[in-house]
């Protein structure tokens, strides 16, 4: 599957009633993850649809890695973009997840009360998309909520 576009898109697989959850929001600490924000800000809309920010962080140690420190790091940064979001007046919580982004993405999604999966599409092509793949391709192959896609840029 090829996925280019210069626009955000939703997509949906049945009926799609947003009433049913909450929006999961994956952010890798990127500034192009962070883009997604304002958009899902919009799709909330006035009705202030809870928003659930989720970080996922390596479970392996590096060698001169403090995972502490890691950790914090992921909580400080999910913690801003918390105050922001209900300084708006959303409600807003946060979770950090330890292992592989897409496996805990679908996870969370799947045991908890998550209506719709919002997540940046960093549009790599050609060999870059062959060494790393697509994590929001491999989302919206394996989930069965909608997906809220937005690009990068």
């Amino acid at each position: 599957m090829t996925i280019e576009t210069k626009i955000s898109i939703l997509l949906v697989r049945g009926d799609f009633i947003m009433k049913n959850g909450k929006i999961l929001v994956y952010l890798d600490g990127s500034k192009c993850d962070e883009n997604i924000i304002p958009k899902v800000e919009e799709l909330a809309g006035g009705e202030k649809e809870g928003i659930c920010l989720l970080k996922v962080v390596s479970a392996r140690a590096f060698p001169g890695v403090d995972p502490k420190k890691i950790v914090q790091e992921a909580e400080q940064y999910l913690q801003g973009i918390q105050n922001r979001l209900r300084a708006k007046g959303f409600d807003v919580d946060t979770r950090i997840r330890y292992g592989d982004g897409i496996e805990e993405i679908l996870d969370h999604a799947a045991q908890t009360d998550i209506g719709l999966i919002a997540i940046s599409a960093h549009g790599r092509g050609g060999i870059k998309r062959f060494l790393f793949g697509s994590m929001a391709e491999k989302v919206l192959r394996h989930t069965t909520k909608p997906v809220f896609l937005v690009r990068c840029g």
